[in-house]
């Protein structure tokens, strides 16, 4: 009897304690009266797909446990068994309690609900798409279920004019627990599919995938339409991306002024494809470059040069004609310039930049002229801001520094371009408008070298036009004096 009551105590003593641990197996555990054989249809996930299925079942019945297709239970072998929960009036107090059999074969208590969970997880925060390639990360839940697990990727869409992406060959086995999958290489701007399955046709991921935009292609073709007065180019396909404007670069030239640049860059809209020029006329010719744009940047630019008389045909880059400089000091590394203002007297903008270049090089010094800043080192450099509203003659070299500018002196033996530069900015333009003046600093020329020489051109005329007065003064006395004698001879 007293070993009766002890057992007794040890099954409340354990039936507390498990009570105590959070109502665990909610989800597993049912009453059920005392000597019952059968179990009620567990409540677990509604995905589930019993095997028997059945509403109740034998205990000790072995019940196999499906999910749809990509998903897994976390036990696909289960059974039902019962054990005294509490005592009631001296009498034991049956529940039900659910079994599963582990990955090592071993029934363990099942202690959660069961649920269909993903074969393979693939999280989208560690996709990584560029123009070229896609790549996830990709964790097998269940190693049991990825055998011989494949990965393949495909174009979306059949492919069309004017883009034809070529088909991505081939496909790659997973192996392992977890890894990842890099899909490459591929065309921008183009949708794509990635699947995981396992053979011979269950799919464990399906995801579209457009890759990001690259820059555009070069334009094929700029022409320049006589008639119009205009630059005209064919639109650039959105086969890299969508294109969302031009930037277009135009430089004039006049032939009345060869010294004067006027640089434009703008910013236009994708659906454009023509630019008038407001000062085309005879005489004038462009020097042109375009590049189109998409969210990915500038593609690579059509270069062309449009002579006076001609709308289609380029020609070879002239040499700029520039403004000549004075009172060349090689000893003291300077030059005299005579600025003239290029702001209008209606224009706000008066602020104008000289540049100073080591170099006589045309192309180099449209380049400089139309803002480009990487140009800017030891041999060109910005030697001054000044604001212009009177003709002013600048001494080039003198060493002063104004507005955090250094005008350096010099160098004898070179040959040195400066450019007199405006800027116009706006929103979607800069107009570059510059004036250049080109020379040479040689060794042991100084200031007043041509005054010098100029001076004793002037005295020898002088000197030489004396002479000849005399000269002719005298010989013309001559002859007066001459018939006189004769008289008085005869």
């Amino acid at each position: 009897m007293a070993l009766q009551s002890l057992a007794l105590k040890f099954l409340l003593a354990l039936a507390s304690l498990l009570s105590a641990q959070g109502q665990e197996g909610f989800f597993n555990i049912q009453i059920v009266p005392q000597g019952t054989e059968m179990c009620q249809r567990p409540p677990w996930d509604s995905r589930l797909q019993l095997a028997p299925d059945q509403e109740n079942y034998k205990k000790n019945e072995e019940v196999m446990l499906s999910c749809p297709e990509g998903f897994q239970p976390s036990f696909t072998h289960v059974k039902c068994s019962s054990e005294v929960q509490s005592f009631t009036g001296g009498k034991p107090v049956y529940r039900e309690v659910w079994t599963g059999r582990n990955s090592r074969g071993v029934w363990v208590r099942i202690r959660t609900s069961v649920e269909c969970s993903e074969v393979l997880q693939v999280d989208p925060k560690t996709f990584e798409i560029s123009s070229t390639s896609i790549k996830l990360k990709w964790t097998c839940r269940f190693p049991d279920a990825c055998q011989g697990m494949r990965a393949m990727c495909r174009l979306a869409e059949p492919s069309s004019p004017p883009c034809e992406p070529e088909e991505v060959k081939g496909e790659q086995m997973l192996h392992g627990q977890e890894g990842t999958f890099t899909c490459s290489p591929l065309q921008p701007f183009t949708e794509y599919s990635v699947t995981i399955g396992l053979p011979p046709n269950t799919t464990l991921f399906s995801w579209l995938f457009t890759t990001q935009e690259a820059v555009p292609d070069k334009p094929e073709k700029l022409w320049l339409d006589p008639n119009r007065g205009s630059l005209r180019w064919n639109s650039l396909s959105s086969c890299n991306g969508e294109i969302i404007g031009y930037q277009l670069s135009i430089t004039a030239r006049n032939a009345g002024d060869s010294s004067v640049l006027e640089t434009e860059r703008l910013r236009l809209n994708g659906s454009v494809t023509e630019h008038r020029l407001p000062e085309h006329g005879p005489g004038s010719s462009y020097a042109v470059a375009i590049r189109g744009l998409t969210a990915a940047g500038a593609g690579p630019a059509l270069t062309r040069e449009f002579p006076p008389g001609s709308s289609d045909a380029p020609r070879p880059q002239g040499i700029i004609g520039c403004r000549s400089a004075r009172d060349i000091a090689a000893s003291h590394g300077t030059a005299v310039l005579p600025l003239r203002p290029i702001a209008r007297a209606s224009e706000a903008a008066r602020e104008h930049q000289l540049i100073v270049a080591a170099t006589h090089n045309a192309s180099v010094i449209e380049s400089i002229c139309s803002g480009q800043p990487q140009l800017f080192n030891a041999t060109t450099y910005l030697a001054a801001v000044l604001n212009l509203t009177a003709p002013t003659d600048f001494v080039l070299g003198d060493g002063s520094r104004g507005q955090g500018q250094h005008n350096a002196a010099l160098r004898p033996g070179c040959d040195y371009t400066a450019l007199l530069r405006l800027a116009r900015l706006s929103p979607q333009a800069e107009k570059f408008t510059c004036v250049c003046y080109s020379f040479s600093v040689v060794a042991g020329q100084t200031a007043g070298q041509w005054h010098g020489i100029v001076i004793g051109l002037v005295v020898l005329f002088a000197v030489l036009l004396v002479a000849a007065v005399i000269l002719w003064f005298v010989l013309s006395r001559k002859r007066k004096y001459l018939p006189n004698r004769n008289k008085e001879v005869n």
